[in-house]
């Protein structure tokens, strides 16, 4: 009866609006919205219940509770691009203060749940360490118009490419597409895509393939699982056409995405290569090995 029970509740889940969802657990913020709350972490520390002020083009501004802008080792530039149906999409570009000029670029595409306000802690830790970030929501979550699709959120990346790529402080610098959880499942076919326009590729927590995460999520029936989930893309097919450095990082603690499927991807992969087996939960590297991470950039790009 608990098998039954657990295969009507896989049915329901996995059709194909209900499942849609359970990829993208995406935060729409109101686009009349002037404020939200939320912890951030500046320099190490994490101040709690905060206000993010929003100004022009969706500028945050950090402020504590008694409205003192807290001060910050980088900078943040709220942009508007658009995507291929013509959606506005919201992404920040994020650069450390007082430094040399960056000579990295990182595409960061980020998880499935929330939105900038998430997800941005990491990207601005990679800034403080001398690269300049930009991080962006896909259709459907933040500011970003649209809805979450598996192709929409693979054309968004593309497009987000090719924002970055047309800005003059993007010139001249290497660019890595850096995809954490969905975001980096996502990022080896973005990569794949636009080989010729990247100098690497990063995948932190990223899952194999929608079978392979649907059948871990869903272990009692594991087979099923597989059976009622589509492919659009899958990780570890769209790297064997990818011929660029890759870094994959998986956490022996993650209970989300176990670290076998990121040996199934990095089997996949092409030299040069390199694994790093870190700690801690599910895509919280950039917060516990922001300085191993680099070097390890730097060593794949020759920086």
């Amino acid at each position: 009866m608990k098998l039954k029970i657990t295969a009507l509740f896989l049915l329901a889940c996995l059709s194909s609006c209900s499942f849609n969802k359970s990829f993208y657990q995406a935060e729409k913020l109101p686009p009349g919205i002037k404020k939200a709350f939320m912890n951030v972490t500046v320099n190490g520390v994490t101040y709690k219940y905060n206000i993010v002020n929003f100004g022009a083009n969706f500028q945050p501004t950090f402020t504590d509770t008694l409205n003192n802008v807290l001060a910050a080792d980088y900078t943040i530039e709220s942009v508007v691009f658009k995507n291929n149906k013509g959606k506005n999409l919201n992404g920040w570009f994020i650069k450390g203060k007082d430094k040399p000029k960056a000579d990295i670029t990182l595409l960061l595409l980020h998880g499935n749940g929330g939105n900038l306000l998430s997800h941005y802690a990491g990207a601005s830790e990679l800034a403080e360490k001398g690269f300049q970030v930009f991080i962006f929501d896909y259709s459907g979550y933040g500011f970003s118009e649209g809805k979450a699709t598996r192709m929409n959120v693979l054309h968004d990346a593309d497009a987000a490419l090719d924002y970055i790529r047309s800005r003059d402080d993007v010139k001249n610098t290497k660019i890595v597409i850096y995809g954490q959880s969905l975001g980096g499942h996502l990022a080896a076919t973005v990569a794949r895509d636009n080989e010729a326009l990247v100098d690497g590729l990063v995948i932190e927590g990223g899952f194999s393939s929608h079978k392979d995460i649907a059948a871990h999520m869903f272990k009692p029936i594991a087979l099923l699982a597989r059976i009622l989930v589509k492919e659009k893309y899958k990780a570890y097919k769209s790297i064997e056409d990818f011929h660029k450095p890759v870094l994959a990082i998986y956490s022996s603690e993650d209970a989300i995405v176990p670290m076998w499927m990121g040996e199934k991807i990095y089997r996949h992969a092409h030299t040069p290569k390199s694994f790093y087996a870190i700690k801690y939960p599910h895509i919280s590297g950039p917060e516990f090995y922001a300085d191993s991470i680099t070097y390890k950039i730097r060593t794949m790009t020759g920086k």
